[in-house]
């Protein structure tokens, strides 16, 4: 089976075309066990909030997981569809979790799973990339580009993507078996194991490698950069992959990356489905990321002016980043 792509072209212009996309864009702005791994030396504490609270940390903070909390809380009272939510604060130990290991489609978030079992499996048979995977991977991260996905999620092949996330310890995560790569199945925990194996020091993914992913993410074009960024500040180092899919009415809305510099360095995964729209479900993600962004910088020194809204360029609005065959569609 092949994936039926969204119709993005493959042209030398293509970086100045998508720029040019975004800046004239109209549309609105939008995990190792069952309870992740606890950090050597910190004791975790429930925090002082409701019961209903979904951040817990070390006794020193836990008013910020409370405020965290109850902030978490109220970006998503009332809306429609579900939420899992991941948030790991490594400076204070504050931990957010909700519906962590639900597992929902994957859509474009699966593209940085697909260049981290690369990286991999070029580390362990001591080989460089080529010139073609490397093209493909930064039209992948930086544009999420399908053509490029597909190529590489061949490319790498199923057995040696297996490899890589049982490496990983990414044990809730299941790659589709037909190739439609957006399909796979993946949970908030997971991917915020795969984060935190791209940004923290391991045995898994060698410091070339995880630089080299994270320089892709830390370059993602202008209508890619919502989700974990938004209201983060300017001057930090923001690393990001999101994903949309209408799966196959409602919407999977997906974002993952991290956040460092300046006395940060934490980490998100929120994934959204069952969303009426597609910007409804970036809305849902959106508020999350900038309860998060605006508790988890508090006190801290000004990284400088916040991050200017970003927006989906007008021929990406309702458009998927995998789009199923008709035929296909009965099954889900």
């Amino acid at each position: 089976m092949s994936v039926v792509k969204t119709g993005m072209r493959r042209v030398p212009a293509r970086r100045s075309a998508a720029l040019a996309l975004a800046a004239a864009s109209l549309a609105a702005t939008a995990a190792l066990t069952a309870g992740g791994p606890a950090r050597a030396g910190v004791t975790q504490t429930a925090a002082a909030a409701p019961s209903s609270a979904v951040c817990t940390a070390p006794a020193k903070y836990a008013s910020l997981a409370a405020r965290l909390s109850a902030d978490i809380a109220a970006a998503i009272r009332g809306r429609s569809g579900h939420v899992a939510i991941r948030v790991e604060d490594v400076r204070t130990g504050v931990e957010c979790r909700d519906n962590e290991g639900h597992r929902s489609h994957s859509a474009s978030v699966v593209k940085a799973t697909i260049l981290a079992a690369l990286l991999y499996w070029r580390q362990r048979t001591h080989t460089s990339l080529t010139s073609t995977e490397k093209r493909e991977a930064a039209l992948m991260i930086e544009y999420s580009d399908n053509d490029a996905a597909t190529y590489l999620w061949n490319d790498v092949g199923h057995a040696r993507l297996s490899q890589f996330v049982k490496a990983a310890a990414m044990t809730e995560t299941e790659l589709n078996p037909g190739g439609y790569w957006g399909l796979s199945e993946i949970t908030a925990r997971d991917e915020l194991q795969l984060i935190r194996l791209l940004t923290e020091r391991n045995s898994v993914l060698a410091d070339s490698s995880r630089a080299y992913e994270l320089s892709l993410m830390n370059h993602v074009v202008a209508y890619e950069r919502w989700g974990v960024p938004a209201g983060a500040p300017r001057g930090l180092a923001v690393y990001v992959k999101n994903g949309w899919l209408n799966d196959p009415v409602l919407w999977v809305i997906n974002s993952i990356g991290a956040i460092e510099g300046h006395g940060r360095d934490y980490k998100m995964a929120i994934l959204t489905y069952d969303n009426p729209s597609e910007q409804y479900g970036i809305n849902t993600v959106q508020a999350i990321a900038e309860a998060a962004n605006r508790d988890l910088n508090a006190g801290l020194p000004a990284a400088g002016t916040p991050l200017a809204p970003t927006r989906l360029p007008r021929l990406r609005q309702g458009q998927p980043d995998e789009t199923l065959p008709k035929a296909d569609l009965r099954s889900l």
